[in-house]
């Protein structure tokens, strides 16, 4: 809990100059962006005023069913952990994180400690919440790998893969030696507890006051991780927000009344999607807008027509979400300021601290942590169904 009591005295202090800061710099961003692209936007201003609004509004509808997707995928490693998340309380957290990783430069690192402290006010203790952190990136970065090379043999029966093979390669390589690393993942736990034991003997510790922590947390992970059909339902809802995210392209696509780069349009989204993460501008402004519009002219999209069409495909699955997850954002706020105040949350947290000690174990018989969203509305949701308790 030390580490949520460090990110609310960081919050405190210097979000409300802070905010402001980025709202501006977001602003020139977009200011910047615009004015480069005056020659580009002149010819697409002829496809914008005669938009097809139906085709429009099924972008923003399969745009809303990718951050479903993407909040199953998170509630799936919960419930693997045995913390129950309804999905009502998992998508505005869904909306929130998202818009701090799109406000701020490296916004990945800021968007994880948000989760994590949003996981534990869930139910989830110090352990599943990093875990669920870091699989759900992992997961989100091995299903874009995966499209990512699909999009690669499509786009190779062009001739042509506009330069990006390496770049796939690369990507493609990360994902196969995670999944190496999660397949031998029992000689790496046996590692990390002789390495503790090496700190402990270097350091002249107590014998267990390293190991004994990380033997504890490796056992915790090991009761958290999904199953084989587990694993299965969280790659699949990660697959499909990002589907549904390239659909929403597609129908921009369809929305100005021009023909789909269909061979290309995977591949060039991806592209795009890689670009998102580079640390230059926040959510990749400008960075993501320029490799798609560049790929997808490559593959053989009208240019004025692209540039409308991704424009339309950026507002809708970046701008107009922005204010939408601010929204949640302090709504969540307001949330875990009345969560703090309850006395049944303070008996949760006591809990937590009890299975950080050892003292208690989840899942295996013994007293559990208080389930999911008891303190809004004192409804303690029925995780059984898995024969699990709630972590």
């Amino acid at each position: 809990m030390k580490m949520g009591r460090a990110t609310r005295r960081f919050v405190a202090r210097y979000w409300r100059p802070l905010r402001a800061i980025i709202g501006l710099v977001l602003l020139g961003l977009a200011v910047w962006f615009i004015t480069g692209k005056t020659s580009e936007l002149s010819g697409a201003s002829a496809f914008l005023v005669e938009v097809r609004w139906y085709w429009l509004a099924l972008a923003g509808i399969v745009e809303l069913a990718s951050y479903l997707s993407m909040a199953s995928m998170q509630r799936a490693l919960l419930l693997a952990g045995g913390t129950a998340a309804k999905l009502r309380r998992v998508a505005p957290l869904t909306f929130a994180g998202n818009a701090v990783q799109s406000a701020l430069p490296v916004g990945a690192a800021f968007a994880g400690l948000y989760y994590f402290r949003q996981y534990e006010l869930l139910g989830a203790d110090d352990v599943l919440s990093g875990w669920v952190v870091i699989s759900s990136a992992l997961s989100s970065f091995a299903t874009l790998a995966g499209l990512a090379g699909v999009g690669l043999a499509l786009a190779a029966s062009l001739g042509t893969a506009f330069d990006l093979v390496e770049a796939i390669l690369v990507v493609l390589v990360l994902a196969l030696v995670a999944a190496l690393a999660w397949n031998q993942r029992t000689s790496l736990y046996r590692f990390a507890v002789r390495l503790a034991a090496f700190a402990e003997r270097r350091t002249h510790r107590a014998q267990g006051e390293l190991t004994g922590p990380v033997a504890r947390a490796i056992q915790r992970i090991r009761s958290v991780a999904p199953s084989s059909p587990g694993w299965a339902t969280v790659l699949s809802w990660g697959t499909a927000s990002w589907l549904f995210d390239c659909a929403c392209l597609m129908f921009s696509f369809l929305s100005v009344g021009t023909g789909v780069p269909w061979l290309g349009l995977l591949l060039a989204y991806c592209a795009g999607q890689l670009a998102v993460n580079l640390p230059i501008t926040p959510g990749g402004l400008g960075v993501v807008e320029g490799s798609l519009m560049v790929a997808l002219v490559a593959f053989g999209g009208a240019k004025a027509a692209t540039v409308a069409a991704v424009l339309l495909y950026r507002v809708i699955s970046f701008w107009i979400p922005l204010p939408i997850g601010g929204a949640c954002y302090l709504a969540l706020n307001r949330l875990m300021k009345r969560q703090a105040r309850s006395p049944l949350t303070q008996l949760a947290t006591f809990s937590a601290h009890e299975t950080a000690n050892g003292e208690v174990v989840a899942g295996d018989g013994k007293l559990p942590l208080l389930a999911s969203e008891a303190p809004d509305g004192g409804e303690l949701q029925d995780s059984q169904a898995d024969g699990r308790r709630p972590a």
